[in-house]
């Protein structure tokens, strides 16, 4: 959510901080308003953004908060990938996301985003520290970005489902326990 193709934008309220990314990526919401983390949460319907609850910290106690800590959960969407060298996060939906936010001290033009995945794919947790250079324009333009990484749409509408197309051209489904859709008014094959 945070790899920033284009221009990213924070909005900050007392409750709910939001990063808005640019490319047409979905909203995401950071709940920082001291909930816990819900007990039926692997009932909910799966996004890519997960669920992230946040809290500000006043790092060096000077009374202004410079360091938010989020951890995210699913379920999540898929499949989902580490990064665009397109390794794949485990299929059990179990990942665990934690993130530091905070302003570097020697050049406050530079957002840190040091995340932490913690997956059953790996061998231990990964870290990253992603980092992002604010543009002080204060009359910057959004762009609008169309990715055409891939000529065809991934995403396969049939009747009320929604599923995945795989590389190899297969479909595969976007959530636990999705049925699979019904096939009556498909030419079928015979082998």
């Amino acid at each position: 959510m945070t790899i920033a193709f284009g221009a990213m934008e924070f909005i900050v309220t007392p409750e709910t901080t939001y990063i808005v990314p640019g490319a047409g990526e979905p909203l995401r919401r950071i709940f920082t308003d001291g909930r816990d983390w819900p007990t039926d949460l692997n009932d909910h319907e799966p996004t890519y953004a997960g669920y992230s609850i946040g809290k500000w910290i006043d790092e060096d106690g000077d009374g202004v908060y410079d360091v938010l800590e989020v951890e995210t959960r699913g379920p999540f969407k898929g499949p989902r990938v580490y990064d665009a060298t397109g390794l794949p996060l485990h299929f059990d939906n179990q990942s665990i996301f934690k993130e530091r936010i905070f302003r570097d001290k020697a050049d406050t033009r530079i957002l840190h985003d040091v995340i932490t995945t913690i997956d059953n794919a790996l061998t231990r947790p990964w870290t990253v520290d992603k980092k992002y250079v604010q543009n002080r324009n204060p009359r910057f333009r959004w762009g609008e970005v169309s990715c055409a990484e891939n000529m065809r749409n991934s995403m396969i509408a049939i009747g009320k489902e929604s599923y995945f197309m795989s590389a190899d051209g297969l479909l595969m489904p976007v959530r636990k326990n999705q049925p699979p859709p019904d096939l009556r008014y498909f030419k079928q094959t015979q082998e």
